[in-house]
């Protein structure tokens, strides 16, 4: 039956490798179930709706992208835009959070016509493949960086930016030790390896102190507990700012539009592409039904009370360990609808035992820059500049739109004329006014 369902023998995969995948993805991914509520707390909202809202509406949209498109991509409520939605929209311009969510809501519709009359997929589709190789190669760097960050091993510095942490202090060498573990097991191709890695260092941290009188694996309080009620958040969200600043509400449904629609082109391009996905004409099999997906999914995370929901590149993670059909995406479903139970056994595993796994696979994913052609500088110089700037500016759609940008200004100058598609130079305007807009925002301040 699952074999039907799935098309299990026909992509190369076995029920076991999918279950394990979709494990593997969820442990990558739970560290949502935490962080969101925090951030959007900050707006005023419940936090303890928001644990129910954020497992919930992860589990829907992955299960509706699973039954759209068979792909073994997980979602959940962004990170980045739930920081915009709180910290810009919320705290720095004070607007409600119910009427935020009705712009997300609002965004998510928008994001849904685009879907269905095809425009995001030829959006796609006119992304050179130079770009497209490097939003992989810039995603697999921007995760290896959050999980090195995780870890411990990078961390801030007011003179550098950014430098080595303290290999002396457990928690960091903990993660170090992880992090080979990690590579050996992947190495010496140990199947399931990057599960076994989490759920070995998991169980390790247990009886590895952490140098404040605990242990790196914290003893769960409870083997279960009673979900919040999804009540305080859900169908709260009101229109209000559309009829009282229709401007100012323009301005942020647009932007919000923008991150979403680029972060999840971004994630599918970069995860289908590893998964071996994408099609031999360098176009994404099944694109309109994934697009259409994580739009409606969008919507629904209005509904029930959080910011965004969009793929996630740590589907990468399930990716790597095997998971090639939507049976990996329903595996990480579930995981979240048995979170609302389990919660305090999941949010037992330490961050410092998921971060190895999130750093090989950025590895992984950044071998595509094999493919980019150096001796090109009309697609070399904005492919790195996307690789880099994604990292940097912790921003897979700032990547991409610094380097349409470049991609544009160099076609121009060069005479390159089949690169100047009416596509890429809307793109090009657009994220010009993007990165223009916070004069403008400040203005409506």
């Amino acid at each position: 039956m699952l074999d039907r369902i799935f098309k299990l023998r026909q992509n190369g995969t076995t029920a076991g490798r999918e279950v394990a995948a979709g494990l593997t993805t969820f442990a990558a991914m739970a560290y949502i179930l935490t962080v969101n509520p925090f951030i959007l707390a900050k707006a005023g909202m419940p936090a303890e709706a928001l644990v129910t809202a954020t497992a919930v509406s992860a589990a829907v949209a992955t299960l509706l992208m699973a039954a759209l498109t068979n792909f073994p991509l997980a979602l959940a409520p962004g990170m980045g835009i739930n920081a915009f939605f709180a910290f810009t929209i919320c705290l720095g311009m004070g607007v409600p959070w119910q009427s935020a969510l009705g712009l997300v809501f609002i965004n998510g519709a928008v994001f849904l016509l685009l879907s269905v009359t095809g425009a995001r997929e030829r959006i796609i589709d006119a992304i050179p493949h130079a770009l497209k190789v490097a939003v992989t190669a810039g995603i697999g760097f921007f995760i290896a960086l959050i999980g090195l960050q995780s870890g411990g091993l990078v961390v801030a510095n007011a003179d550098t930016m950014v430098a080595m942490g303290n290999l002396a202090k457990p928690g960091v060498a903990f993660f170090f030790a992880g992090l080979l573990l990690t590579a050996a097991l992947i190495v010496r191709r140990v199947p399931g390896a990057i599960l076994i890695a989490v759920l070995g260092m998991t169980a390790l941290g247990l009886f590895v102190p952490d140098g404040n009188g605990g242990t790196i694996t914290k003893w769960p309080t409870a083997v279960v507990s009673w979900p919040a009620s999804l009540e305080p958040v859900a169908l709260h969200l009101n229109f209000d700012l559309f009829v009282q600043d229709p401007l100012r509400a323009l301005v942020l449904t647009l932007t919000l539009l923008l991150v979403d629609m680029f972060d999840n082109i971004g994630s599918l391009i970069a995860v289908t592409r590893r998964a071996g996905l994408m099609g031999p004409d360098d176009k994404i099999p099944r694109a309109g039904r994934a697009l259409t997906a994580d739009s409606t999914a969008a919507m629904l995370s209005a509904l029930l009370g959080t910011s965004t929901v969009v793929t996630y590149i740590e589907s990468a993670t399930g990716v790597q360990a095997g998971g090639r059909t939507g049976l990996t995406a329903v595996t990480t479903a579930f995981c979240f609808l048995a979170a609302l139970i389990f919660t305090p056994v999941l949010l037992a595993v330490p961050a410092v035992a998921v971060a190895p796994a999130l750093v090989m696979v950025g590895v992984f994913m950044f071998e595509a820059v094999t493919d980019l052609d150096p001796k090109n500088f009309v697609d070399f110089v904005p492919a790195v500049l996307t690789i880099v700037m994604m990292p940097l500016a912790f921003s897979i759609s700032t990547g991409i739109g610094l380097g349409v940008l470049a991609l544009t200004v160099l076609a121009l100058v060069t005479g390159r004329r089949e690169r100047l598609t009416p596509v890429m130079i809307v793109l090009a305007v657009v994220f010009l006014i993007h990165f223009l807009e916070a004069p403008l925002l400040a203005a409506l301040r």
